[in-house]
């Protein structure tokens, strides 16, 4: 919780806006640095669904009642936004980039002691994949023909240089993309891992129907494949416990298809299902990290909105199947930049539909991913230090604002708020018409006082997911004191 003190004269006011009615106004320096004691708390003002949730999730989730979910790694903050993208050019040719709206600015380069570090698949271990355009194998080329005893021992010294041996928080991510565990995800290009495989197979078993051999090379390589997943997280895990280890790009829902007219952004069942056949991988993680790169054909489409939604949604769900105390947190991993893109930045609308959506639905932040090449010219520098000022930094601070003060007012500071209809297109947003968002110190602040009638609006569209070990219920507290709230 906030600590609160006395503060007057300027407006400040949240509601769950639509994407539609959002401004953002200029920044002026701050008159005071401090935080109002909340009035008590006032009855409940609607009452919500009690029941219980079944067993097993279900494949989609509606109006259930949210299980608990693990608390924030950052105090306070319900929704952060992570920078991830190397900026060293931009710095070489001193142009600044504000990144101070970011709860946390770390680089995918190799540097040690970062509170995010992603390991790519020559980063951590003996990684065996198949170059594709060479033509050639590494370490085996698929996972049965692979060495896990040594890609653990090397994995164990990657893991002791790039993360600090403290108890500091922070996340893990392993980028391994060249294969799918399960079977039928590799078509396209990564058939070449299962040709391999049935290779392999026929060498073992060649007596063996065609049938048969099929069988046996899908199970080889889902076992191997399993186990070298499940062993480096299992290692990470063990090394650094105080991370938070998962797999980028996981859970997937593939729900491409965007130019057609019925497009609406669904999962399919049988991905869900899929998805539900990697429990084992799910019970290992303590983090997902899926994607929601916009491409530019989706740019200020409403279809974008319903691409992202599902997709974190779909996470959000696979992070309730492990029977835990509490589920697991949700990154999602977006750009500043349209997938494939180097010059064309998201407009404020995409930023709504990506940011905006991940935070309204209950994902525990988003991590903003750059690449080498994004960034390494004097004139992408200079459009990212723009669009940062302009654009990237102000709805970032928005939205994060949003979300510590909706978990202040209408769940006591115990939980994060999370759309009640996963479909609707009510946001966290901190409403233009009595709010400033202000830079100063390095840091953004959101400075004013809620209206009720705002309140009220964002209470009917949002409903409580509590923090573990801790309870809390939808019941609206009424600030009636200008508060100050530091991104």
């Amino acid at each position: 919780m906030m600590v609160l003190s006395f503060l007057s004269c300027v407006a400040f006011c949240i509601v769950a806006t639509s994407a539609t009615n959002l401004t953002l106004l200029p920044s002026k320096p701050p008159l005071i640095h401090h935080h109002l004691a909340l009035p008590p708390t006032e009855p409940p003002l609607i009452h919500h669904h009690l029941a219980l949730p079944p067993n097993e999730p279900p494949l989609i989730h509606h109006h259930l009642t949210l299980p608990p979910t693990e608390p924030p790694l950052i105090h306070d903050h319900p929704f952060v936004a992570i920078w991830n993208a190397p900026t060293d050019q931009c710095q070489q040719l001193e142009i600044p980039l504000d990144t101070a709206a970011f709860q946390a600015v770390t680089t995918p380069v190799e540097v040690p002691g970062q509170f995010l570090t992603i390991f790519y698949e020559d980063r951590l271990g003996l990684y065996p994949k198949v170059d594709i355009d060479k033509h050639k194998r590494y370490r085996g080329g698929v996972p049965q023909n692979g060495n896990l005893t040594e890609h653990l021992a090397k994995a164990k010294g990657q893991i002791d240089r790039y993360i600090s041996q403290d108890s500091s928080p922070g996340l893990a991510v392993i980028d391994w993309e060249s294969w799918r565990p399960l079977w039928n995800q590799n078509w396209g290009s990564k058939g070449i891992y299962k040709k391999l495989s049935i290779t392999h197979a026929l060498q073992m078993a060649p007596f063996l129907s065609s049938k048969r051999i099929s069988e046996l090379a899908k199970s080889q390589f889902q076992n191997a494949g399993r186990l070298f997943m499940e062993k480096t997280i299992s290692l990470g895990k063990g090394e650094r416990p105080s991370r938070r280890w998962g797999f980028y790009l996981l859970p997937d829902c593939y729900n491409y298809g965007w130019e057609k007219p019925s497009y609406m952004g669904k999962c399919s069942t049988k991905i869900q299902k899929q998805n539900n056949q990697m429990l084992w991988l799910w019970e290992r993680s303590t983090a997902l990290f899926p994607s929601i790169y916009l491409h530019q054909t989706l740019r200020n489409s409403p279809q974008a909105a319903l691409y992202v939604r599902n997709r974190v949604q779909e996470a959000l769900r696979v992070a309730a199947l492990p029977k835990r105390p509490y589920t697991m947190p949700v990154y999602v991993y977006s750009r500043p930049l349209y997938r494939d893109q180097t010059q064309n930045f998201q407009t404020q609308t995409d930023l709504v539909s990506t940011v905006g959506e991940s935070a309204a639905l209950g994902a525990s932040g988003v991590i903003m991913w750059g690449g080498t090449k994004d960034y390494n010219t004097e004139a992408a520098c200079q459009s990212l230090s723009e669009y940062l000022t302009s654009t990237l930094n102000p709805y970032i601070a928005n939205v994060t604002a949003a979300a510590m003060l909706c978990s202040e007012v209408l769940c006591q500071g115990k939980g994060r708020c999370v759309r009640k209809s996963y479909d609707s297109a009510r946001y966290l947003h901190l409403n233009p018409t009595h709010f400033r968002i202000l830079r100063a110190h390095r840091k953004y602040l959101a400075i004013g006082i809620p209206s009720a009638a705002d309140l009220n609006a964002w209470a009917a569209s949002f409903t409580c997911q509590c923090y573990g070990g801790e309870s809390c219920s939808p019941r609206l507290v009424y600030p009636t004191n200008i508060r100050l709230i530091r991104v």
